[in-house]
C-alpha cells in the first residue's frame, strides 16, 4: 500500500521547488532587459530554488504529519501532579495530570487515529489512574494498552480503558486490588515515656494517629474504605474488559506474568511490540503504523524548574521523614 504521507510530503516539496524557480527565472532572467540569463543570474535561480526546495521541506513537515498513531507513556507510581506525596516511590513518579493532556491532545490531533497507552507502572493513587483511564476510553478511535515491563494494579486500572490490551511474555500484569497502610508508634511512645494527648471534635477526627492504637471501629471504619475502593476496581474492570465479576475476585489480587495472563484472559493478546503494531496497523487499514510520542508541553524554564523541585522534594522529604510525623494519614493505593 503506497503510503499516502510520503506522496503528500512530496507534492509539496516539489511544488514549493517549482514556485521557487519559477520566481528566480522570472526575477533574473525575464525581467532584466537582457533576454539571456548569465552565469550570475543562473546562480542565483538555482540558490533561490534550493532555499525554496528547504523551506517547502519545513512546510510539508508542519502540515503532514510523521504518525498516525498517538503514544503515551505511564512510567512509575502514579499519582496526582507526578510527586510521590505520601507514596513509597523510587525515581520519577507518573503525572495524571500531564498523561490526561497528553491522551486529549491526541485525540484533537487529526493525524492521530489511534492512540497506543505504554505501561511501565506498578500503579498508585485510585483517582489519578481513573483519570487516565477515562481519557483513554474517550478518545475517538483504537485505543490499546501495552505492558511494557509491569501494568500491575493502578495500571490494569488504567488498561481497563482500552479497546485492546497487549503485554511482552515477561510483563507482569494484575494485581486487581486495594492496599492501605499506616505506620504505628504506641509501642516506641511507650518505650520512650512518650504521651498522646488527644484533643479533637468529631470522633475519627485524629483516626489514624500513628501515636495510639486503632479501636476496633476505626479499624472496620478503614477497611469499609478500602472494601468500597476495590468494588469500584472490580466493577472498572469488569465493565471494561467484559469480565465475569467472581473471576475478577477470584485472582485476589494476584499478579501474572505475560503468557499465563493471557491463558486466563487478563489480556487479550501476549508477543512483541511488532506483534501489537501489526494488529492496530490492520485495525486501521495500513501496511504499517507510525507512532509519535507526546509528551507534556514544558517549557526549558519549566523543565530546569521542576528537576530542581524533584531534588529538592527528595532532600526534604528525606530530612523531614526523620524528624516530623508524616504518617497521620493511611497511604491507600492500587
Amino acid at each position: 500500500m503506497v503510503d499516502a504521507r510520503a506522496i503528500s510530503k512530496l507534492v509539496i516539496v516539489l511544488v514549493g521547488a517549482a514556485v521557487a524557480l519559477g520566481v528566480g527565472i522570472l526575477l533574473f532572467g525575464l525581467v532584466p532587459e537582457e533576454t539571456t540569463l548569465g552565469l550570475a543570474d543562473v546562480v542565483l535561480v538555482l540558490a533561490l530554488a534550493t532555499v525554496g526546495l528547504w523551506l517547502s521541506g519545513r512546510v510539508a513537515d508542519a502540515v503532514v504529519a510523521d504518525y498516525d498513531v498517538a503514544e503515551v507513556e505511564v512510567d512509575g507510581v502514579i499519582t496526582r501532579d507526578g510527586r510521590p506525596g505520601g507514596l513509597p516511590v523510587s525515581g520519577a513518579a507518573a503525572s495524571a495530570n500531564d498523561l490526561v493532556e497528553q491522551i486529549e491532545r491526541g485525540d484533537e490531533d487529526g493525524d492521530a487515529e489511534a492512540l497506543i497507552v505504554k505501561l511501565n507502572t506498578p500503579g498508585g493513587q485510585v483517582v489519578p489512574s481513573e483519570d487516565i483511564r477515562k481519557a483513554a476510553a474517550d478518545f475517538d478511535g483504537p485505543t490499546v494498552a501495552y505492558a511494557e515491563d509491569k501494568a500491575t494494579s493502578g495500571g490494569y486500572w488504567i488498561a481497563s480503558g482500552c479497546d485492546e490490551f497487549h503485554a511482552r511474555r515477561g510483563s507482569m500484569v494484575g494485581s486487581i486490588g486495594v492496599i492501605g497502610s499506616q505506620l504505628g508508634r504506641s509501642e516506641l511512645a511507650d518505650k520512650v515515656g512518650l504521651d498522646y494527648r488527644r484533643f479533637v471534635s468529631g470522633d475519627f477526627k485524629d483516626s489514624p494517629s500513628a501515636w495510639r492504637e486503632l479501636r476496633p471501629e476505626e479499624q472496620e471504619y478503614y477497611q469499609g474504605l478500602m472494601d468500597a475502593w476495590y468494588e469500584q476496581f472490580v466493577d472498572t474492570v469488569v465493565e471494561g474488559r467484559d469480565m465475569d465479576p467472581e473471576f475478577v475476585r477470584d485472582t485476589e489480587a494476584r499478579v501474572y506474568h505475560g503468557e499465563r495472563a493471557e491463558e486466563i484472559g487478563l489480556v487479550d493478546r501476549c508477543g512483541s511490540r511488532e506483534e501489537m503494531e501489526e494488529r492496530l496497523a490492520d485495525r486501521l487499514g495500513v501496511d504499517e503504523i507510525a507512532v509519535g510520542e507526546f509528551e507534556p508541553r514544558r517549557g526549558l524554564t519549566e523543565r530546569m524548574g521542576a528537576g530542581a523541585r524533584s531534588v529538592a522534594y527528595a532532600l526534604g522529604a528525606g530530612i523531614a521523614s526523620a524528624v516530623v510525623d508524616d504518617d497521620t494519614e493511611v497511604d491507600v493505593r492500587v
